[in-house]
């Protein structure tokens, strides 16, 4: 069974930081394109940032230079570092995972909210 379980989120104060987690199991970690999107209420999901297996990443535009994120592929964990927090990061933000060859699996974790106070 795929489990993709995130955790780290909470309230922070604008300018704040947190650190969110998503560990993975049942699926070879390595060999999957990992990301984070995030929705905020009554908005589209959209994609905050991907770690390819090689290590490559991409940000969206809106959180270059404040999010990092990185992958522990002994652990089978993806991390998103989330600096200088803004209200406009309030989101519930989720982890996904992308099989990188082969047959394309998708899977999702549940979520974890992150409230910002202005």
């Amino acid at each position: 069974q795929v489990q993709l379980v995130e955790s780290g989120g909470g309230l922070v104060q604008a300018g704040g930081s947190l650190r969110l987690s998503c560990a993975v199991s049942g699926i070879i970690f390595s060999i999957y394109d990992m990301a984070w999107y995030r929705q905020a209420p009554g908005k589209q999901r959209e994609l905050v940032a991907y770690i390819i297996t090689g290590g490559a990443t991409h940000y969206a535009d809106s959180v270059k230079g404040r999010f990092t994120i990185s992958r522990d592929n002994a652990k089978n964990t993806v991390y998103l570092q989330m600096n200088s927090l803004k209200a406009e990061d309030t989101a519930v933000y989720s982890c996904n995972a992308q099989s990188s060859f082969g047959p394309k699996f998708d899977y999702w974790g549940q979520g974890t909210a992150v409230t910002v106070s202005s």
